[in-house]
């Protein structure tokens, strides 16, 4: 961790976090002395974490949220947790499309950070069922109002559906919007990722959305961080080895690297060099 008192809130907010799962819970005069900022501002972040059930207080600190395989975190709740890792992971992502394609980006923080990523790449075809990923590319157009659309710009394809608590669209509308088009390259953001339960996610219809973009692919990449390793959520949609490329951060341990290798066709990590 560091001792920057110029850390913003949400990024002071990450770090703790990222040590309370880390070592099991932490004390708050510990956090003072590693970010170096006082009593109350690290009591007003813990309070702030505790509502949105990313963390639970106890006396004199913190512990972490034994979750429930049901428990959705809201975006808002979700953008605040390792958001250097995401921008990384969206870097790297980027990198792997090639203008004048057609991919789809599925719901989630990771999948908005890379399609902030995209907005200069030319004459894409955009299948989205995130109302956020949405939004990122149909603010980049010029104000105005006007019919006039940026050269290059790419083309948005957004399904209808139910929202979910992070804003993807998910239910039979949008399974059969998807079922209908085609897509060269999937980006696919996951609650949980693991040996035993594949991808899965804590809400059943989004696990159907989340195959449906699967069979509309032709190739399959995971973007998510370090911490979904080994989290298990209610419905599993899909198997490690349907998935072609696994976009990650430096925070997954190099023993955790090789497991995921034993499964998983392609491991990408973000700020590294391939092997």
């Amino acid at each position: 961790m560091t001792d920057n008192q110029n850390l913003l809130a949400e990024q002071r907010r990450a770090l703790i976090l990222d040590e309370v799962r880390r070592r099991g819970g932490v004390r708050v005069n510990e956090l003072t002395r590693r970010l170096n900022v006082s009593d109350m501002t690290i009591r007003r972040d813990l309070d702030a974490l505790a509502r949105q059930g990313m963390l639970a207080k106890v006396h004199g600190g913190a512990v972490p949220v034994v979750e429930a395989s049901t428990h959705e975190p809201g975006f808002e709740a979700k953008s605040v947790l390792e958001p250097s890792a995401k921008d990384e992971i969206a870097r790297a992502a980027a990198a792997l499309v090639a203008p004048g394609t057609a991919i789809a980006l599925s719901g989630g923080t990771t999948t908005y950070a890379l399609a902030r990523q995209l907005l200069d790449v030319p004459d894409l075809t955009v299948v989205t069922n995130s109302v956020r990923v949405a939004d990122v590319f149909h603010e980049a157009q010029p104000a105005g109002g006007g019919s006039e659309v940026r050269r290059g710009a790419p083309t948005v394809v957004l399904t209808g559906g139910v929202r979910t608590p992070s804003d993807a669209l998910v239910g039979a509308v949008a399974d059969r919007a998807i079922r209908s088009l085609h897509f060269d390259l999937l980006f696919l953001g996951v609650h949980g990722i693991s040996v035993e339960a594949g991808l899965s996610t804590p809400n059943l219809a989004e696990a159907e959305t989340n195959r449906c973009l699967m069979r509309s692919a032709r190739r399959v990449v995971v973007v998510a961080d370090h911490t979904k390793w080994g989290t298990v959520g209610l419905s599993s949609f899909a198997d490690l080895g349907e998935v072609d490329t696994w976009v990650t951060d430096r925070g997954l341990g190099e023993g955790t690297r090789g497991e995921v290798t034993e499964h998983l066709p392609g491991l990408v990590v973000a700020g590294e060099e391939p092997a």
